[in-house]
């Protein structure tokens, strides 16, 4: 097994590659994420128990509104906690198709797409001092995929918060295989 920078490993075998890339290493960011995502939910708990007190129908729908876009939240944070804590991307090249699956523990299922119809694999690149840039380093969200190709007419993308040289190494390998697997075909 192979390494390129800290969050991605790959094993290079004769007939395909193979790819896992790790979510980011945040230390005390990760504790400081679930001790927010806890009062989040202590604050959701306290505005439940209140629709179920004597308000008005307004006071109430108010409350209720508030509810939707709390789970809204809430839900997002916690699919970030589960790939911060337990996600994985596994990227498998061979001479017919690029598989990806994105998965939390155990649990994903895996894409298939044919070679022949993969079309512009190109890379992601962020601006250094845009808005999308600063958002996606923070720790609170899953990222931008990096790398991204088209599948009939459908753009398709992995590579989740990769650095920018981690994103350029294994979009190198990847594109060089392609070439290889798909010239061999002819």
């Amino acid at each position: 097994m192979k390494w390129i920078g800290e969050r991605i490993s790959f094993v290079d075998k004769k007939d395909s590659i193979s790819f896992v890339i790790y979510p980011p290493k945040l230390g005390r960011k990760k504790t400081l994420i679930l001790v927010w995502f806890a009062l989040w939910l202590l604050i959701g708990g306290y505005v439940a128990s209140q629709i179920f007190q004597d308000y008005s129908d307004q006071e109430k729908l108010a409350l209720f509104i508030f509810m939707v876009f709390w789970l809204y939240f809430a839900l997002r944070v916690l699919r970030t906690i589960l790939f911060l804590f337990f996600g994985r991307e596994y990227i498998k090249l061979d001479a017919n198709s690029l598989r990806i699956k994105r998965a939390t523990g155990q649990y994903g299922s895996a894409k298939q797409y044919f070679l022949e119809n993969i079309t512009r694999l190109s890379l992601v690149t962020l601006k250094e001092n845009s808005f999308q840039k600063v958002y996606d380093d923070s720790p609170w969200v899953r990222g931008t995929n990096r790398i991204q190709f088209e599948y009939f007419q459908k753009k398709h993308s992995f590579g989740r918060k990769l650095d920018e040289k981690d994103a350029e190494m294994m979009f190198k390998i990847i594109t060089k295989r392609i070439d290889k697997y798909l010239k061999s075909k002819k």
